[in-house]
């Protein structure tokens, strides 16, 4: 008898606690959510704790929970943090499915906590996991958008996973095909702006800011493009003030040469020490003011390297190091941090590969690292004068000559002279296509874009494919996968 009432009071209790489960997207946690995408994340943390005590039915603080995981690993990149917090997802899934499932938010809060971690996941390189599951995500979201066509946040969902498969290299598209996913990049993008421009005026406007960040890192670091500054712009400065906005908009500016902006936006950064460190940041921000030539740019790249706590750029921001130390004539220095270049740091992300293959190659050229670093910082006419009174013949190493023509193309085509451009890119193709440099391949890139934007779409192919053609050279990844993104806009 005793069992049986034991037994009773149990599933009364659990079935009252599934009957009264529900997704309430309350005040409190809208508030928690903004927290988050103001980096505010112990903040956030405080009020999803009161609102557990408050609701401890509500499904909405797992979903919060999640975001905070998913938001500190994007940014900080710490691979131990990765190794501790990754476990949480099966939890949160359980707990998830426990819940009301009657409302829209049953199956789309499971397909985030899936998407969130398949893009941490991929992050760190558990790709076939990270696939897992991005696949799981997209049927759930499948599902429920079925069921409630009108519910705007699976929309965002679903553009984000089309924007990622789309964006994949070929060797990581294997796995998805082998999982019978694919995607679509301009369609994603397309699909996320068209919900941003219409979510402001709905009951999801707080996923705006959201919107926003997804948007700027997916024109900027998938598509590549350099010539929307002002309307991503504008999508920033439309979002609440935040150290997420200063920072987007210094990456922003920075991506784009708009440097001195950049600089000013990263300055504006001060993170009290209880809050999210925001070490990319300081890294820009060093980079930036390398560029501009500023004095005080090591203390900057010291500071990163000193704050960072996961495996991206320490061989390129010691390089810069070398590089800053080159440039004001300290020898020792600049052997010092090549040094810490070959000793220190991963191979995991391309910049980095690229740093230790500069610290073992030759040192480079003074007036072309100058006009490089004016180049990156949108100093055009610095970067001219720097080449402007040099011959080919001035430059005894083979890498140096195919450098200057090479740069010299990408300043004209920044100031518009197309013509010395495809001229110098021509050139630079011609004497390095056959060596391990980056310069010849991204000169067809470069030859690609100026007859893209004319509408030669036939000779646009012919330099496209030119890049695809050329390989074991630097960038090699990145710059097949611009090529192949050009083709099939021309193609579309």
């Amino acid at each position: 008898m005793f069992y049986k009432l034991s037994f009773s009071i149990l599933f009364i209790s659990a079935y009252s606690l599934t009957a009264n489960a529900n997704f309430n997207f309350n005040g409190r946690c809208v508030e928690a959510y903004k927290d988050i995408f103001h980096l505010k994340l112990n903040d956030a943390r405080s009020i999803i704790r009161e609102e557990k005590k408050q609701s401890p039915q509500n499904g909405v603080p797992i979903l919060l929970d999640n975001y905070i995981d998913y938001v500190n690993l994007l940014m900080s990149d710490n691979k131990a943090d990765y190794e501790r917090l990754k476990d949480y997802q099966s939890d949160r899934i359980d707990e998830l499915e426990n819940n009301d499932k009657n409302s829209p938010y049953f199956l789309y809060a499971q397909a985030e906590v899936y998407l969130q971690w398949g893009i941490v996941k991929a992050k760190f390189g558990d790709y076939f996991s990270s696939f897992s599951d991005l696949k799981k995500a997209r049927s759930l979201l499948k599902e429920n958008t079925a069921k409630y066509p009108d519910f705007l946040p699976d929309q965002k969902d679903a553009a984000i996973i089309d924007v990622i498969l789309g964006a994949l290299p070929s060797n990581l598209k294997s796995i998805t095909k082998l999982l019978g996913m694919s995607g679509n990049v301009q369609s994603g993008i397309s699909r996320l702006e068209k919900l941003r421009a219409e979510i402001g005026t709905t009951k999801f406007t707080h996923y705006k800011d959201e919107l926003t960040f997804s948007l700027c890192y997916m024109h900027l670091d998938v598509l590549h493009t350099t010539h929307n500054y002002d309307r991503l712009m504008l999508y920033v400065k439309d979002m609440d003030n935040s150290t997420l906005r200063d920072y987007l908009s210094g990456y922003v500016a920075a991506k784009n040469g708009y440097n001195d902006e950049a600089i000013e936006c990263f300055m504006r950064i001060q993170i009290p020490p209880q809050q999210f460190a925001l070490p990319t940041a300081t890294y820009m921000l060093g980079y930036a003011k390398l560029c501009r030539r500023d004095s005080d740019a090591n203390l900057y790249l010291l500071r990163y390297i000193k704050e960072y706590k996961g495996s991206k750029y320490i061989k390129d921001a010691y390089l810069k190091l070398a590089y800053y130390y080159l440039l004001d004539s300290d020898v020792s220095k600049y052997n010092y941090y090549l040094n810490m270049v070959r000793n220190n740091g991963y191979l995991t992300d391309e910049k980095d590969k690229q740093a230790l293959r500069e610290a073992n190659d030759s040192p480079p050229d003074a007036d072309l690292l100058k006009a490089r670093l004016y180049y990156d910082g949108g100093y055009y006419n610095k970067a001219l004068a720097q080449l402007k009174n040099k011959q080919l013949n001035d430059f005894k190493l083979l890498r140096d000559r195919v450098e200057y023509i090479y740069r010299l193309g990408r300043v004209y085509e920044k100031t518009a002279k197309l013509n010395e451009a495809i001229a110098s890119y021509q050139k630079a193709i011609s004497l390095g296509k056959a060596m391990p440099y980056y310069y010849a391949a991204n000169a067809a890139l470069g030859a690609g874009h100026i007859f893209e934007e004319k509408k030669d779409y036939n000779t646009a192919a012919y330099y496209y494919n030119m890049a695809l053609d050329m390989k074991n050279h630097e960038y090699q990844n990145s710059t097949e996968y611009e090529a192949k993104q050009g083709l099939e806009r021309i193609h579309h």
